[in-house]
């Protein structure tokens, strides 16, 4: 195995993991999830979607935001634990290296399709670093 694919993917989830954080924190503080209109928000908090009466789709929008971000940072320390401190783990298991891929790829489809320039370069940098890593380890 190269000694660099280890630092390689290790990169990749720290970016993950950094956008995932950063996305949590802006969920939660400071206004950049609000809408620019304050008369939607209002309207957030007292719609229910037609699935439940129990939530709001402000309720929702908050949740589903962080749990978003709960998923990019999960991926983020397990696969970079995995990689600094059982590499050999992590590169023998085709299961593992197939989510990871499959899951970045997804991210970067959804980034390039529904988001912005920063999170979609950012899924694009970890796919990138991650796929450099499974190149280096197979030659």
């Amino acid at each position: 195995m190269s000694e660099l694919a280890p630092y390689l993917l290790a990169g990749s989830a720290a970016v993950l993991f950094l956008l995932g954080l950063l996305h949590l924190v802006y969920t939660f503080h400071g206004p950049r999830l609000l809408p620019r209109d304050a008369e939607l928000q209002e309207r957030m908090k007292s719609v229910s979607p037609v699935i439940t009466r129990e939530t709001t789709m402000w309720k929702a929008w908050i949740g589903f935001n962080a749990s978003h971000s709960f998923g990019a940072i999960l991926f983020g320390l397990v696969y970079g634990y995995l990689a600094l401190f059982h590499p050999a783990f992590l590169f023998e298991s085709a299961f593992l290296l197939g989510v990871g891929v499959v899951l970045l790829g997804a991210y970067t489809f959804l980034g390039a399709r529904y988001w912005f320039s920063i999170p979609f370069r950012g899924m694009l940098l970890s796919l990138i670093l991650y796929a450099l890593a499974l190149i280096l380890v197979s030659v």
